[in-house]
């Protein structure tokens, strides 16, 4: 069953115009990654490549095509775990930095701290050598066409963000059997400067155990935030839950609870995986045994051969 890597682009309603791109890009990620697997790369190399290719897309909201804050700019979230260690990297409300998830995973190798944030993490940035960017080449006209839409009087943010460019996020088992996660995000459309969301927090935005699992969301970052929804997922496996109970589960609480949408993906130890999501949709695909399997709605498991 060994290697697996699950990947998501978002949880929402994808425009029909943008659900074919939106559909490609995971594919193609979970195939990138699952290529580092089979190559002997770690769970935490796979979910970074994974999350990189996604970054670099400007069909989703993170990295390149992050959506703008209220004054136009870009500020990024992103988080890594490794299983094997519990140890974790984050940043956030980062600036000016193309992989935000590379960023991350040098926080976790190269401090002793979980979190970066804004000037900070750019200046740690610059210490490492990262390159850095010009704001204008993160931003796509449609991105900056759903800044000016949401600046309009009656506009509701939170309801036009949930799908149209999706937060990214991997989860993987290596060979070995480590498990990690990663997500990665621009956050929530026209948001107050300096927001901070689930992504960069540990077990709202990710976790990763070798015990138990490892699991990335999407969805409402605040409404996450609220019941913990990574570890939530996690809790219930650690109950002897399956991962797809275990994300339904979780997934209905944060729903009832809080009136949030979105999704999960969850793998555990033995490589049993599952892509769940309470939102209309969610881009998924995950790459194991050779084979590719793929979907957009409920109920879609699509396989073609790697």
């Amino acid at each position: 069953m060994l290697p697996v890597v699950v990947v998501h682009g978002g949880a929402g309603f994808i425009p029909r115009d943008r659900a074919e791109i939106s559909c490609a890009g995971v594919r193609e990620a979970a195939r990138g990654s699952y290529a580092v697997l089979k190559s002997g790369g770690s769970a935490v190399d796979a979910v970074v490549e994974a999350v990189t290719m996604l970054e670099n897309n400007p069909a989703y909201n993170a990295g390149k095509g992050s959506v703008l804050n209220v004054k136009g700019g870009v500020e990024m979230d992103a988080l890594v775990m490794d299983g094997r260690t519990l140890d974790s990297g984050a940043v956030s409300a980062v600036r000016g930095v193309a992989n935000p998830t590379q960023l991350a995973r040098m926080v976790m190798e190269k401090t002793s701290h979980l979190c970066l944030t804004a000037e900070g993490a750019l200046n740690f940035a610059r210490a490492m050598g990262v390159p850095e960017v010009p704001e204008e080449s993160l931003i796509t006209d449609y991105a900056r066409m759903r800044w000016k839409k949401n600046l309009e009087p009656g506009a509701n943010p939170v309801e036009s963000q949930m799908g149209k460019m999706g937060t990214v996020g991997a989860v993987a088992v290596d060979v070995e059997g480590n498990l990690a996660c990663a997500t990665s995000t621009g956050g929530i459309i026209n948001k107050m400067e300096g927001r901070v969301g689930d992504t960069p927090c540990i077990g709202c935005g990710g976790y990763a155990d070798n015990q138990i699992g490892a699991v990335s969301p999407t969805g409402h970052g605040e409404a996450i935030m609220k019941v913990t929804l990574s570890r939530l997922v996690l809790f219930h496996m650690e109950q002897g839950k399956s991962p797809k109970e275990a994300s339904d589960l979780a997934l209905d609480y944060m729903k009832e609870r809080v009136k949030g949408l979105g999704g999960v993906v969850v793998v555990d130890p033995k490589g049993t995986w599952t892509a769940r999501f309470s939102s209309l949709q969610m881009a998924w695909a995950a790459a194991q045994q050779e084979q590719l399997h793929y979907g957009l709605y409920h109920g879609e498991d699509f396989t073609e051969p790697i």
